[in-house]
């Protein structure tokens, strides 16, 4: 030791030191009353020279060097420290000897595991049997090649870790120094790491605290560029979706996400955004059930939860992994919060790196926060936008309907018209035959026939001023117009009448006039266009309601909800208001239920009612029927004469391929193709086939007075059939489509095979 200056003690001796030669006396002993802290194996120039060594800014090149001076005092053949987290709550080997793993090697830690490290604080483990089997594991793999050698397993503990309690200090494990085959004793291994960590220990635990502070701090760097860009895309709440999958995939270094948004009734989360797709776009939706699978489990108990490996968790669906081609390793998944509770559950699948940790917790938490509230905030934005929308809506429908006066009311109720024409109550009549100016009239003499009028004190005045209203809501298009709105109404008429529903309990009155009155509106303000097509428009319509299912069918039940809240329109203001609630709940049902995704979801519903038995104190079987005399309704002019179903189909062609529909059916999967090309007889035969006839036979299954709809929908059936060829061989002599649909020579050509056909059927039975 150098001498210090003469009679001048600036510090005292170091504890290594076992004397101090004073140059005016004899010599002097310092003694410790703690034995620990005398070095007695180690060389306390080598640890000076250690000490001094130890100024990297990683604990990687530190335990690189710390493990070079382990090995050289040893004599051992490798060492590595094992990493004990308790904040993370995770162990992490990070380097072996000099090598610095790629990937290191880690695992969760539990309370009892930090227990057990504990009882062996002033020990030396031999092995790794007696500590938890998750140490084990990862000194197996860290030892991968050794695995018959011997490895020496030093707890280091540190006491500098504080309670809540005041200057209350706890011993809590920060490694575990694993040797591999020493050449020194296990006693002489213990000394030597507790002589070296006694100086060693502080500038390793102080770079792993800056790097935690350092790792904070850019991932809260990174949270803050994110919300920025979070609250900037508040406009769009598609966009926004895509941003948050996108931003919080790249904090957490994960290779996918999928978000789920509650809906509405908080029954259920719904995936809105996939791998930052809309399902729209991949024509899937996922909903979970809020209590069901990883994401239901979090958005049910708002807590955050990390799975390391996510085929041994209960929760975790493996089939989902089947079906779309990909392989999960571990999941963390996070609630979105706002000011209320929970809207959303964001579930993140295989980080690059390794596993997910407490910081990639932390960091989620945080913006799952910020998530929730931009969230909340585009939704209100919406909303605001969506009012906006509906009043512009509103005032075009109003200035639309502003122009009908008292006199055209009084025409209608004044008309001396007969209204009774030829078989107006057989379901083979046509209502495309009525006079158009009398439809009112027909459609008011339907309502009296079944007494709905008087049981809901519906005045005619009243009663006529609405049927105007909503006659102008229709646009002039071929097909769907206000005849069809007739020609439903007038189906529902036959089905009350000739099924008996109200007087058997099918149906209850109040069911009766829901069920006329959405017939009558269901294609109010029709565009002429399908549901796929709206969200390719930047429409006012697609705006406001695209972001939901049944496009154009919410749109029209919105606008007969106007319509009935025009003055002198309400043709349901003598009803009480417990039926007045109900009346609307059943228009909207009835009304969406035209649209035929609707149908193709509950059709096997459909079925098995009418198999098993209808149930009239049953609420879905009472649902399901009404939603079946809907569909009924809207496909009967196909369940007519084939000169009927022929004109029906030439409306059809004619309205969703004129000019505008040419621009909003791009990828259309009903009607793909070139309009000039197009195969009417083939598109009606495979939608009589798959749908219409299904829709029928189900109804007659219930009532078997409907098996005349069944017949005449199979004789439309054999004449497209027949039609197909005889439509191919005009294709060749030129012609559009539409031309060879409507032309004399396709008629004689359906006739004439049809003759051929009846002659080879004959001649087949005879044979």
């Amino acid at each position: 030791m150098t001498q210090p200056l003469a009679n001048q003690h600036l510090f005292l001796p170091s504890p290594y030191c076992k004397s101090y030669v004073n140059p005016n006396k004899d010599v002097i002993i310092y003694k410790d009353e703690n034995p620990l802290k005398k070095i007695v194996i180690a060389n306390p120039g080598k640890i000076l020279q250690l000490c001094e060594n130890l100024t990297d800014s990683h604990t990687k090149y530190l335990e690189a060097k710390m493990n070079i001076y382990f090995k050289a005092e040893t004599g051992a053949r490798a060492v590595f420290f094992i990493n004990l987290f308790d904040i993370p709550n995770k162990a992490c080997i990070q380097v072996i000897q000099v090598q610095i793993l790629e990937q290191p090697i880690t695992s969760c830690l539990c309370e009892d595991t930090i227990n057990n490290i504990l009882i062996y604080k002033h020990s030396v483990l031999k092995c790794a049997e007696k500590l938890d089997a998750k140490i084990q594991r990862m000194i197996e793999e860290a030892t991968s090649d050794e695995t018959e050698a011997q490895i020496v397993i030093v707890p280091v503990i540190s006491k500098e870790i504080r309670t809540n309690l005041p200057k209350k200090l706890i011993p809590c494990p920060v490694y575990l120094i694993c040797f591999v085959e020493p050449l020194s004793d296990a006693y002489l291994v213990r000394t030597l790491v507790d002589e070296t960590m006694m100086y060693c220990l502080t500038p390793l635990l102080n770079t792993r605290y800056y790097e935690e502070e350092k790792q904070l701090k850019i991932r809260c760097q990174n949270l803050l560029s994110v919300t920025r860009k979070l609250f900037s895309e508040l406009e769009n709440i598609n966009e926004l979706l895509r941003t948050v999958i996108r931003e919080v995939t790249r904090l957490t270094n994960s290779e996918k996400c999928c978000l789920f948004l509650l809906d509405p009734d908080h029954v259920n989360i719904v995936a809105k955004v996939f791998d930052g797709v809309n399902p729209i776009d991949k024509k899937t939706l996922v909903r979970i059930a809020k209590d069901q699978g990883i994401a239901g489990h979090v958005a049910a108990t708002g807590k955050t939860l990390i799975i390391k490996n996510a085929y041994k968790h209960p929760l975790f669906y493996k089939d989902r992994d089947e079906i779309a081609g990909f392989k999960t390793r571990n999941i963390l998944c996070f609630p979105l919060r706002d000011v209320i509770g929970v809207i959303g559950v964001a579930q993140l699948y295989n980080k690059i790196d390794g596993n997910y940790d407490y910081f990639d917790e932390q960091i989620t938490n945080a913006f799952g926060i910020f998530c929730g509230l931009s969230i909340r905030h585009s939704l209100l934005y919406k909303k605001v936008e969506d009012s906006q929308s509906k009043c512009q809506l509103s005032n075009r429908l109003m200035f639309h309907y502003f122009q009908i006066k008292d006199q055209d009311i009084a025409d209608i109720l004044l008309c001396e018209g007969y209204h009774n024409v030829k078989d107006f109550d057989g379901f083979g009549f046509s209502a495309r035959k009525v006079i158009y100016t009398e439809i009112p009239c027909y459609i008011l003499k339907i309502f009296h026939n079944l007494k709905l009028c008087e049981e809901y004190k519906i005045k005619d005045e009243v009663f006529i001023r609405f049927l105007l209203y909503v006659k102008r809501g229709y646009k002039d298009l071929p097909y769907h117009n206000w005849i069809h709105g007739f020609a439903c109404t007038h189906f529902a008429y036959l089905a009350v009448k000739h099924f008996r529903l109200v007087e058997k309990g099918y149906l209850s009155k109040l069911e009766c006039l829901a069920y006329l009155i959405s017939c009558l509106c269901h294609d109010i303000e029709h565009k002429g266009t399908t549901n796929s097509c709206e969200p390719q428009t930047n429409c006012l319509l697609a705006n406001l309601y695209s972001s939901r299912s049944s496009v154009m069918e919410r749109y029209q039940l919105s606008q007969t909800l106007r319509i009935l809240n025009l003055d002198g329109c309400n043709i349901l203001e003598n009803i009480n208001i417990a039926d007045y609630g109900k009346c609307i709940d059943l228009m909207k049902n009835m009304i969406l239920a035209t649209d035929l995704a609707t149908h193709y979801r509950i059709h096997s519903r459909q079925l098995v009612m009418a198999t098993e038995g209808f149930n009239y104190k049953n609420p879905e079987h009472r649902f399901l029927l009404c939603s079946l005399l809907m569909t009924c309704a809207d496909l009967s002019e196909h369940a007519k004469d084939w000169m009927e179903t022929k004109s029906v189909a030439q409306l059809y062609h004619a309205e969703f391929f004129d000019d505008l529909s040419d621009k909003l059916i791009v990828n259309r999967d009903d009607m793909n193709g070139d309009k000039e090309k197009l195969s009417m007889p083939h598109y009606m035969f495979e939608f009589l086939t798959d749908c219409c006839l299904c829709v029928f036979r189900i109804l007659s299954k219930m009532f078997p007075v409907a098996e005349c709809l069944v017949e005449a929908v199979l004789r439309n059936v054999t004449c497209w059939d027949v039609a197909k060829g005889v439509f191919d061989a005009l294709c060749l002599d030129g012609g559009t489509s539409y031309e060879i649909l409507i032309s004399d020579a396709f008629e004689d050509g359906v006739q004439k095979a049809l003759v051929d056909l009846t002659i080879e059927n004959e001649n087949s039975i005879q044979n």
